[in-house]
């Protein structure tokens, strides 16, 4: 498989498509999901939900160490369906949401970047899903 080759995460949410959407799209609520373990933090996010629209989220270690903002543009936004965007360093992400009878699949594809292995690329954003996942089902 190419180091290019897109990873794919996924996780089933039981909670109303409606809300599974909201909460990947309202900067409050991303403040509270969008962390790979509990150890970092996403301090505050914007969401402008327009094809050509922005998102920022910085994201810090809880104890201070470290820190770094994520961003880019979207590039389609359908309502409970569909998102795209494009990284700052052009990578594309690919997010989708369908209903499901076991509750809302969301599958998140995206390009790899070439600092970091697959794996570890793949575990960590599969991390943020499942937590976005837990804090979808307990809201």
């Amino acid at each position: 498989m190419s180091h290019d080759t897109p990873i794919t995460v996924k996780a089933t949410v039981q909670a109303p498509l409606e809300a599974v959407w909201n909460a990947w799209t309202t900067p409050e609520d991303i403040t509270h999901w969008n962390a790979a373990s509990d150890d970092w933090h996403t301090t505050r996010a914007t969401a402008d939900l327009r094809v050509g629209g922005t998102f920022t989220a910085r994201m810090e270690a809880k104890d201070g160490s470290a820190g770094f903002d994520f961003s880019g543009t979207y590039s389609a936004v359908i309502p409970e369906a569909r998102l795209a965007y494009s990284m700052e360093d052009g990578r594309k992400v690919e997010v989708t949401f369908e209903q499901t009878p076991d509750g809302v699949l969301v599958t998140e594809t995206f390009d790899p970047e070439h600092e970091n292995s697959r794996e570890l690329q793949k575990t960590g954003w599969q991390a943020i899903l499942d937590r976005f996942k837990t804090y979808v089902e307990q809201k």
